[in-house]
């Protein structure tokens, strides 16, 4: 079996299991701070009247915060079917701003330049080919269009960093084995930092894809960050 397609099968079934616990897991590892990076990631995207393209949407948090935002549409993509019923769920309520499609971040189902803006939460760890997610979001958006990524990063001081490795692979996985009973999927997560790219690095891949005014911030002591790009009109 090809190692890049197991991968993608493993974390696809990993999603797919955790469903139910998911969102308390999510409340429970950031203590409650995951809202309000959200919210401020979507803020960042200025979305008030932009049709979005929201990448691995998972239960759906970015989209709807899309529409409350302001977004003339939203459309949240994943490739784990039971995320996106468990999205479908709550984005009822929303009525039809939330269209919810199946796909993969690396083959998006859309056409050249079909989003204003596109925006993604906790997806880049995953992905098996950083340079081709980011190739795959510059393809789909407008030029001019921003591209917001929040996700999980390594703190610049060497002090939180060690903190937050005491935390992130000793505290996280006895956590999420106690409320899901799921210890492998809550020890994939802080491996899944190990190798992943500091912000710096990370920026880079996003000019070296065809973004411009690349930019990012951190939140919450440097354990999470959000970039932010712009398309340029030369490809």
């Amino acid at each position: 079996m090809n190692i890049v397609y197991d991968k993608g099968a493993r974390v696809r079934a990993m999603f797919a299991r955790i469903v139910p616990h998911y969102d308390l897991m999510n409340r429970l590892m950031s203590c409650g701070l995951d809202r309000g990076w959200r919210e401020l990631a979507v803020r960042l995207c200025e979305p008030k009247g932009k049709v979005v393209l929201d990448i691995a949407t998972g239960t759906g948090d970015i989209a709807i915060e899309l529409v409350r935002q302001g977004a003339r549409r939203a459309v949240g993509l994943d490739y784990c079917a039971p995320m996106l019923e468990a999205a479908a769920r709550k984005s009822a309520p929303r009525g039809p701003g939330v269209q919810l499609v199946a796909g993969d971040a690396l083959a998006l189902p859309f056409g050249n330049e079909s989003f204003d803006r596109v925006i993604n939460g906790f997806l880049l760890r995953n992905v098996t080919d950083l340079p081709g997610a980011f190739r795959e979001m510059a393809r789909v958006l407008k030029p001019g269009g921003l591209l917001v990524c929040l996700e999980i990063t390594h703190p610049p001081s060497l002090l939180f960093r060690a903190l937050f490795k005491l935390y992130f692979f000793g505290v996280v996985p006895r956590l999420g084995t106690m409320v899901s009973g799921d210890s492998a999927a809550y020890s994939y997560l802080p491996r899944s930092l190990v190798h992943f790219p500091e912000a710096p690095h990370l920026a880079q891949l996003m000019r070296q894809a065809g973004f411009v005014k690349v930019g990012y911030r951190y939140l919450s002591l440097g354990t999470m960050a959000i970039h932010v790009g712009v398309k340029g009109s030369q490809r």
